[in-house]
């Protein structure tokens, strides 16, 4: 198994030791994902291990050189309802994530993700809309639509 993919551009992403842990985590919050391939590494642990959720494809690699994510790459999942923001926020802030602010989080891996209503830009676009979202960590869509009316 190697790395596998037949998209142009695949986001690869560093983990410092635990991408089997992270990727098993990411597989088990989306429902729609699966491990894809990986290339072995030394003493038995992968070195990359590839894999889907949803429609896009990552590639995580094994280090034992520390970096971090930062902020600055975000992924957004787009939401269909109440329901599927709580759910994915719940998930994604368990066992260590964070709330950020603005519909943004980050994982127990320090990855970035932002979990918005799939209509939020309708939402924001009025002044007491974009206000309204600027006071929420996790979107709460019935208030950002009350908002939005005013």
């Amino acid at each position: 198994m190697g790395i596998t993919t037949t998209h142009k551009i695949t986001p690869f992403l560093w983990f410092n030791g635990n991408a089997e842990e992270a990727v098993d985590f990411y597989i088990s919050v989306f429902p729609d994902a699966e491990k894809t391939g990986g290339l072995p590494g030394p003493g038995g642990k992968p070195l990359t291990i590839s894999f889907r959720l949803e429609d896009l494809h990552f590639t995580a690699l094994n280090s034992d050189t520390e970096f971090r994510f930062t902020k600055a790459i975000s992924f957004v999942v787009m939401c269909k309802d109440q329901e599927e923001i709580d759910y994915y926020w719940n998930k994604l802030t368990a066992n260590g994530g964070q709330e950020v602010a603005c519909g943004w989080l980050e994982d127990k891996f320090g990855l970035a993700w932002q979990i918005v209503p799939e209509n939020i830009f309708d939402l924001v676009k009025t002044p007491k809309g974009m206000q309204a979202m600027m006071g929420m960590k996790k979107f709460i869509i019935a208030d950002l639509e009350a908002a939005a009316k005013e």
